[in-house]
C-alpha cells in the first residue's frame, strides 16, 4: 500500500464542545508524555502537567526529543493536585475526576463518561499516591488486564481511556473524511 501524503484526507471526528481533560500527576518518562500530549492533540483534549515532572517541557526541550506537535497542545501545569482541582472546577464546573489506578475493583467500562471530565493518571513507577486514591476512593477505577503484567503503559492506558470517554459518548460516531 502507498505511503500517504500530508494532504491526503484522513478519517476525522468532530471534537467535543467541552473537551475531555487528561491529568498527568508527577510523569516521569519524557517518551510518555510526549506521546499522551499527541493524543490530546488528536482529540483536542487540554493536558494537565501536576507536580514535580521527572523532565524539562521548555521549547528546546520539547523540539530536542523530536515532539513536533507540542504547538497544538493545550498543556497546563499545576504545583499540586490540589491547585489542579481548583482550576478544573472553575474551567469544567459539572466535570468529575476519573482516577485510575491497576489497584482497584471497579473496570473503565462500568464508568459514565461524560464530557467535561478529568481523566487523572499517575507516575510510570507507583501510580497515583495512596493519599489520593483514598482520598477520592468512589473515583477510581482501572483498565482490566487479561495477563500477568503488573500495570499497562502509560500513554496506553491514557489511549484506551480517553478513546473510551470519546466513544461512550457518542463523539467518534460521526466520522468523515478531512
Amino acid at each position: 500500500m502507498p505511503r500517504t501524503s500530508n494532504t491526503t484526507p484522513r478519517l476525522r471526528a468532530r471534537p467535543l464542545t467541552t473537551p475531555f481533560h487528561v491529568v498527568l500527576v508527577e510523569p516521569e518518562i519524557p517518551p510518555n508524555t510526549g506521546n499522551v500530549a499527541r493524543l490530546c492533540a488528536a482529540t483536542s483534549s487540554p493536558l494537565h502537567l501536576v507536580g514535580k515532572l521527572g523532565f524539562r517541557i521548555d521549547e528546546h526541550s520539547v523540539r530536542r526529543a523530536g515532539v513536533d506537535y507540542w504547538h497544538l497542545v493545550d498543556v497546563r501545569q499545576h504545583v499540586d493536585f490540589a491547585h489542579f482541582v481548583h482550576a478544573f472546577q472553575k474551567d469544567s464546573p459539572n466535570g468529575r475526576l476519573h482516577l485510575f489506578s491497576a489497584v482497584t475493583e471497579k473496570s473503565y467500562l462500568a464508568t459514565s463518561f461524560q464530557p467535561g471530565d478529568a481523566l487523572v493518571f499517575g507516575r510510570e513507577s507507583v501510580g497515583l499516591p495512596d493519599d489520593l486514591l483514598e482520598q477520592y476512593k468512589e473515583s477510581v477505577i482501572g483498565i482490566p488486564t487479561l495477563g500477568a503484567v503488573r500495570s499497562l503503559n502509560l500513554a496506553n492506558a491514557v489511549g484506551i481511556a480517553l478513546f473510551e470517554a470519546h466513544r461512550a459518548c457518542g463523539a467518534l460516531g460521526d466520522t468523515f473524511l478531512g
